[in-house]
């Protein structure tokens, strides 16, 4: 039995996790634009997204993998912590002053498999460190943590023009210099937060047993390959039947966050140029509206933890994605700015249940021997997922979108509903897989 942790000591836990998803949230409200201010086309924007599921593909499940046969003095997963965040601090001070659309575009493949490097060895450690009465307790911190930082990242351009910088301003490469700042705020928050938690709740020192076991496995690239071939054989019934859900809801956040600027830029503002004003004034009110509805996230994570012991995982997840649904399926009806905001509460309510519940419903299922892996495979369940957003995509925005970036957010808001029935499929009675 692992030593109970207190609240303070899973909040201190997951700090690190605060400064990963700033990251992640300054990709989310900014990579569109600045794509947009170095030159690119609506149609091609999700092709320029690719960085992130790619790597996470390619990075997660070895990285799990790699970190569950770790027996570093540090710590299995440590040592990703940091080496992933020291490179993600430095992908985030040169983002802003890419010079071209190639090299924007590059570096975000170095920022998200830095990102990713950090990312899933920290989810593996939240299941190692508590036991599997906390597993809900440390999760949803993790998703309140998660609104928390992308709140503050979404405002971040915001807050700076409320203190007194201009929102025309722009740098060499054509970029908001409010947005620059962001950046640097994002750079200095990704380690520091990470080497926070790893000083306040280290990892627990493995036993002589575990670590005898963790020796005895075969070492090298195709044994770290094999395992994670080995791993997919024997998924649990419950993370197979989790495929679905995934699909859905990860199809549709990528939709959103790609679309929303130009939605809001036609809808609000008439305009799809760039350069405009309007269009700057579109990005700065995604970053009040993505502020919002992470804010409700943050919120919602803690309140949500009763409510998933009451109702379950299951049931409070299809509730928050219906809700998300409905709001996104509206959200390009509204001319009013003060309303935007209603449907803003659905999708910070999916938001917080989308970065907790899922991890719920899988930690009771896998054996902890193969956290790391298996935590690694079901993020290729978010990355699979908006890899063929961004492939097929683009073949339909004309066809059958007619070119209106408000039809993909309705389309979002459709697969959301999606993904809400296709959860309450999940069997969660299935028991772990036998070690190996």
């Amino acid at each position: 039995m692992k030593p109970r942790l207190s609240f303070w000591q899973i909040l201190n836990m997951n700090v690190g996790f605060f400064g990963i998803q700033f990251s992640f949230g300054l990709q989310q409200s900014n990579m569109s634009p600045i794509y947009a201010y170095l030159g690119a086309d609506e149609a091609s924007l999700p092709l320029l997204w690719l960085a992130g599921p790619m790597t996470g593909l390619l990075v997660q499940p070895v990285v799990g993998a790699l970190s569950d046969r770790s027996t570093s003095p540090r710590g299995r997963r440590t040592p990703f912590f940091l080496i992933g965040a020291l490179i993600c601090s430095l992908g985030l001070l040169a983002m802003p002053m890419s010079p071209t659309l190639w090299f924007a575009a590059a570096l975000l493949w170095i920022l998200d498999a830095a990102n990713n490097v950090t990312m899933e060895p920290y989810r593996a450690y939240v299941s190692d460190r508590l036991n599997p009465d906390q597993h809900a307790a440390g999760f949803l911190t993790q998703s309140a943590f998660t609104g928390l930082a992308q709140t503050l990242a979404y405002l971040a351009p915001s807050v700076l023009v409320w203190l007194g910088m201009s929102r025309d301003a722009l740098n060499e490469s054509h970029i908001p210099q409010v947005t620059a700042v962001a950046f640097m705020m994002g750079a200095l928050l990704s380690f520091s937060t990470v080497w926070w938690s790893v000083r306040r709740v280290p990892e627990l020192p493995l036993s002589d047993d575990e670590r005898r076991q963790i020796e005895a496995r075969p070492r090298g690239v195709a044994a770290t390959l094999d395992e994670i071939v080995q791993a997919l054989r024997e998924m649990p019934r419950t993370m197979r039947q989790l495929w679905w859900m995934k699909l859905c809801q990860w199809y549709a956040m990528m939709c959103y966050w790609i679309y929303i600027v130009p939605a809001l830029a036609r809808t609000l503002f008439h305009t799809a140029d760039p350069q405009s004003a309007g269009f700057r004034e579109a990005g700065l009110l995604n970053g009040q509206l993505g502020g919002f509805y992470n804010a409700v996230a943050f919120v919602a994570a803690f309140a949500m933890l009763p409510l998933t012991r009451r109702l379950g995982a299951k049931w409070t997840h299809a509730l928050c994605l219906t809700l998300a649904g409905v709001g996104m399926w509206v959200l390009p009806s509204i001319q009013d700015r003060a309303l935007l905001f209603l449907p803003m509460l659905g999708i910070g309510l999916a938001w917080a249940s989308i970065m907790g519940n899922p991890y719920v419903l899988l930690a009771g299922s896998i054996p902890p021997e193969r956290a790391g892996v298996y935590m690694g495979i079901f993020n290729m369940f978010i990355v699979i997922p908006m890899l063929i957003q961004m492939l097929t995509l683009p073949l339909i925005y004309q066809p059958l979108l007619g070119g209106h970036p408000d039809h993909v957010i309705r389309l979002a808001g459709a697969l959301m509903l999606l993904a809400a029935l296709a959860v309450l499929r999940v069997q969660t009675g299935a028991t772990r897989p036998p070690s190996p």
